[in-house]
């Protein structure tokens, strides 16, 4: 085991929920040179001043970083641009394994951080931000006793059964709370009935316009929480950003349907 960071009840970097937006994607070019990032090889990724993120005080960055198309089994490693690559690793995988990892990582003096592959054969990566710390952030971490939100396998407590492919389920997680801005969850996917990844994203609507009917089809970002393949159990971690009214979705983008597990373990408030 190896740590990163620590949340402290004393003055410290709070943090700023965003929009989930995908920063670099080694397969068409997105925010890096296109082509697999090579085996032992490290790419830079823009930080400070990119998709409306800050330009300058950003002290950490909340990411999910997938790598995908891998030629070897190795690993990935987030680390301040400008440093040596730690013996560390955020994300393990094996040969053409797609698998995500989220992950907090320090920011670089030149607002950047690195991705290094541990593998000694080249591979895709994917990298998307979900929030950053910084001193002019208002929100802090509380931790709560786990707790299950969701289980569609549980017919006592859901009704609608799996999630089909190409749907969503909404989630009011802070509609009583507008101080709350973000959620810390895990998420894990079962009983998949084929390949695909899952979105976890703010929603726009209000509860009362989904009670009433009136709630629009919400866009879903070109992002992704994890991934998985026909008949994997797969979890990871998300700091997810709710929307206006505190509603949270969660897309199934895959070719077939699946059972979602959703657990609590904190949050983001205003101080």
């Amino acid at each position: 085991m190896r740590y990163t960071g620590y949340f402290t009840q004393s003055a410290a970097s709070g943090y700023t929920a965003v929009a989930p937006t995908r920063l670099a994607d080694t397969r068409n070019g997105t925010g890096v040179a296109r082509g697999q990032l090579a085996g032992h090889g490290s790419f830079p990724v823009q930080i400070a001043g990119n998709s409306g993120l800050l330009s300058s005080g950003i002290t950490a960055v909340a990411l999910n970083v997938t790598v995908t198309g891998s030629h070897e089994a190795g690993y990935l490693t987030a680390y301040p641009d400008g440093q040596q690559p730690p013996l560390a690793s955020n994300v393990n995988f094996g040969p053409g394994q797609t698998i995500a990892n989220s992950v907090i990582v320090p920011v670089g003096s030149d607002g950047k951080v690195s991705i290094f592959n541990g593998s000694p054969l080249p591979t895709d990566v994917v990298v998307d931000v979900v929030g950053y710390y910084s001193e002019a952030s208002k929100s802090a971490y509380l931790p709560i006793l786990p707790k299950r939100l969701l289980d569609t396998r549980d017919s006592t407590k859901w009704s609608s059964g799996p999630l089909p492919n190409g749907d969503y389920i909404y989630m009011p997680l802070g509609n009583r709370s507008p101080d709350i801005t973000g959620f810390v969850l895990n998420t894990t996917v079962t009983n998949t009935k084929g390949a695909g990844y899952l979105t976890v994203s703010p929603d726009p609507n209000s509860l009362a316009q989904y009670n009433d009917g009136s709630a629009e089809w919400p866009d879903r970002p070109l992002v992704s929480t994890l991934n998985w393949l026909p008949g994997h159990t797969v979890p990871n971690l998300v700091q997810a950003t709710p929307g206006p009214d505190g509603i949270v979705d969660f897309w199934n983008s895959g070719s077939g349907s699946l059972d979602l597990v959703v657990d609590a373990f904190g949050f983001y408030q205003n101080d």
